[in-house]
């Protein structure tokens, strides 16, 4: 049985998300049905007590293939989005079944890449979010495999949980796993592997992130730690914490130090600028001289043509891209103003050459710095 949280005297939105090794049986891919059980009690409690609460589960693929007999996770699209399609509805009527008993309303939410990508899309989802929340529902998110092709995939559920604790302004990001918490090396193979309680600054990190995950699942530790550079930008803090004891997300709200820590940063990105760094796709690159490199990281200025020295990709007007410095690493990301072509053609160029060398009027920069989020320690 789970304990009772206390009425908070403020209210949290708490992001869990739980893989699918942590919810199915690792030998058949089963589902652990005590193990959700405990989770959705604790979930339920937590909801109660004037938190919002949003479920990232994982184990559509990992259900579906247990209910066709396949003894292993499969690795083409089609068949992987058939097998999804399978367990999807099963996971859901489990997790239904449960949260009934609770009296606690739950919502299906799937989500692709492209929700995030436009901007349109992006604002619908978070309103979406936003109402189910004050509807005092638990979302319980998943990536849409049944529909999702390669290009716009999430890839895994720890990045796309980030991005929804990122998109619903969270307090708390849980990665529930089968590891208590991040180790220096794997501590199932190496006796030296020291825990790790608290990250302020990944940057200066140094672990082995050679611990995968299950076959049944797509996740790791590596991906974990992406996830959680992505919500510490975004103000979020993130706890790494084992799957098997849920009742310690009470415990750990509460102030005990369990897991592994990751503090937010500082001064956290905007929502706009959050979506320009996560939630759209670089179509690619830019690359700047030392003079705009100053400029636009140092001085909060925009990027002008004159300081580009290079590009990459085929991308469009609108679509994102990476600024890169003239060693290739990424200091900034934001929304060009041209094509690739009209770029080849005004790149090093003075603005006031820019009408006459296209043969018409275009903007005075190639990235605005109202569209443009420097790639901060804790945000790559």
């Amino acid at each position: 049985m789970s304990e009772s949280p206390e009425t908070p005297t403020n209210a949290q939105t708490i992001v869990v998300k739980v893989g699918t090794s942590s919810l199915t049986n690792p030998t058949t891919g089963n589902l652990a049905l005590s193990t959700i059980a405990t989770l959705v009690e604790v979930l339920s409690d937590l909801q109660r007590s004037g938190h919002h609460v949003v479920l990232v589960s994982s184990g559509a693929v990992g259900v579906g293939c247990a209910r066709l007999g396949m003894t292993d996770r499969p690795k083409s699209i089609a068949i992987k989005q058939a097998v999804a399609a399978v367990g999807q509805g099963r996971l859901m009527r489990v997790y239904d079944d449960f949260f009934t008993e609770m009296k606690q309303p739950i919502a299906q939410v799937l989500l692709t890449r492209g929700d995030l990508v436009e901007r349109n899309r992006y604002v619908n989802v978070y309103r979406t979010f936003e109402e189910l929340l004050n509807l005092n529902v638990i979302p319980i998110v998943n990536e849409n495999d049944t529909v999702a092709v390669d290009e716009l995939k999430f890839g895994d559920n720890d990045t796309l949980s980030a991005l929804v604790a990122s998109l619903v302004d969270a307090d708390w990001l849980f990665l529930m796993t089968d590891v208590d918490k991040l180790y220096t090396a794997n501590p199932r193979t190496n006796p030296d592997a020291k825990p790790i309680d608290v990250v302020r600054n990944l940057e200066e990190l140094n672990v082995d992130t050679t611990l995968g995950g299950t076959k049944w699942g797509t996740g790791g530790m590596e991906t974990k730690i992406s996830a959680a550079r992505i919500a510490m930008g975004a103000g979020v803090r993130t706890v790494i914490m084992k799957s098997d004891r849920p009742e310690n997300l009470i415990k750990i709200l509460a102030g005990e130090a369990i897991g592994t820590r990751f503090e937010p940063q500082e001064n956290p990105i905007t929502a706009r600028q959050r979506w320009i760094a996560h939630g759209m796709v670089p179509a690619g690159k830019l690359y700047l001289d030392d003079g705009a490199v100053e400029a636009v990281k140092n001085r909060g200025r925009s990027l002008l043509s004159a300081g580009l020295i290079g590009l990459d990709g085929d991308f469009q007007k609108e679509d994102t891209v990476r600024l890169c410095n003239i060693h290739g690493q990424e200091i900034a990301r934001g929304l060009v103003n041209y094509t690739h072509k009209e770029l080849q053609k005004i790149r090093g160029k003075q603005s006031e050459e820019i009408s006459t060398i296209l043969g018409y009027e275009g903007e005075d920069t190639v990235v605005h710095r109202d569209n443009l989020v420097l790639m901060r320690k804790g945000l790559r």
